[in-house]
């Protein structure tokens, strides 16, 4: 199965720290990162989707996407 997941956060290096430590467990960059203005907290915001493949699971809407 594939997974899939959209990681966001603030502009700033916790983002990047949140996509390298994904990264270092196996998830794979998936396109291209997203840049926004979040108006209710003033700041700009991040987003970046990473897949990853996992064999012998099959999907449940409560699988816990972070545990992999």
């Amino acid at each position: 199965m594939k997974l899939y997941r959209l990681l966001t956060g603030p502009d700033d290096a916790s983002f990047c720290h949140k996509v390298t430590a994904a990264i270092s467990k196996g998830w794979h960059i998936y396109g291209s990162p997203t840049y926004a203005f979040n108006s209710a907290t003033g700041m700009m915001q991040c987003g970046q989707a990473v897949v990853k493949d996992v064999d012998g699971v099959d999907y449940d809407p409560g699988l816990k996407l972070s545990d992999y």
